[in-house]
């Protein structure tokens, strides 16, 4: 799976092309994140991707998780202004930073954000029309399904035993993940923990054979698949629709975010 520098390296990534695509110059941001060590080491990671691509950190909040309020936090970042606003949120926090920001007329040009809250299955369904333009990081997006061959089949047996329900993130990497070490027990063909060891460390998995968008399944010396990629997907009309890496896009990038008084007109 991703680790959360590939996942921020995508978000910087991102920023680089769509600002080369679209003329648009992408020089600030702020990290807002939650103080657990997801956010923190989120907000970490992401600092340290903005000097090296020489864009200006011009908030980094830090809040408790699970919060009741954040509306002190929230007015820093509308007094910033930054170009990008990156948050490391969970599905509470998540949902109060949008309505915080909401009732505060605060509107970024552009969210990008570390998943967790952005990706909860809950998260269209409750924030309805004030999700629309919110991008966020996944390893998967159901609607590139006409770009990995396997992906329409597997969700169907997966929609079959789950109340209709689509694949998603977790289980799509879930899926990955099992599938992988029963690749490696097959070559094995032991349960012998050093056989086992010797043939995960000889994976090498096609990209054709897997569900989600990585270039395949190969380790490094560290335990870390090298061929991993990851994506970003924008709340688009209701659904989350693939925006980046371009060549995976089901959509064109929606820039600047809706604002909330555009939100409310529908």
């Amino acid at each position: 799976s991703p680790t959360d520098e590939t996942f921020s390296q995508l978000m910087f990534d991102f920023l680089k092309d769509f600002g080369a695509k679209s003329g648009q110059k992408f020089q600030s941001v702020s990290i807002f994140h939650e103080d657990t060590a997801y956010g923190t080491d989120s907000a970490k990671v992401q600092e340290k991707l903005a000097k090296d691509s020489g864009i200006k950190v011009l908030e980094k909040i830090a809040y408790k998780a699970q919060t009741t309020s954040l509306t002190s936090e929230v007015q820093r970042l509308k007094a910033a202004n930054a170009d990008v606003l990156m948050p490391s949120s969970y599905t509470s926090d998540t949902f109060l930073l949008l309505r915080t920001a909401k009732e505060l007329d605060y509107n970024p040009k552009l969210i990008v954000a570390q998943n967790a809250g952005f990706t909860d299955p809950t998260f269209i369904s409750t924030m309805g029309k004030d999700a629309e333009g919110s991008i966020t990081r996944s390893p998967y997006n159901s609607d590139l399904e006409g770009r990995i061959p396997l992906l329409s089949k597997v969700n169907a047996i997966f929609k079959k035993h789950s109340n209709g329900r689509d694949l998603s993130d977790v289980p799509a990497r879930a899926f990955t993940g099992f599938m992988t070490l029963l690749d490696a027990l097959n070559r094995a063909g032991s349960t012998d923990p050093e056989k086992l060891r010797a043939a995960l460390a000889a994976t090498n998995i096609p990209p054709d054979q897997l569900i989600v968008p990585y270039r395949g399944v190969k380790f490094d010396a560290n335990g870390q698949n090298e061929l991993v990629r990851a994506i970003l997907m924008q709340v688009q009309k209701g659904k989350y629709c693939t925006i980046y890496p371009f060549e995976l896009a089901s959509c064109e990038v929606l820039y600047p975010t809706p604002t909330w008084a555009d939100k409310a007109k529908g």
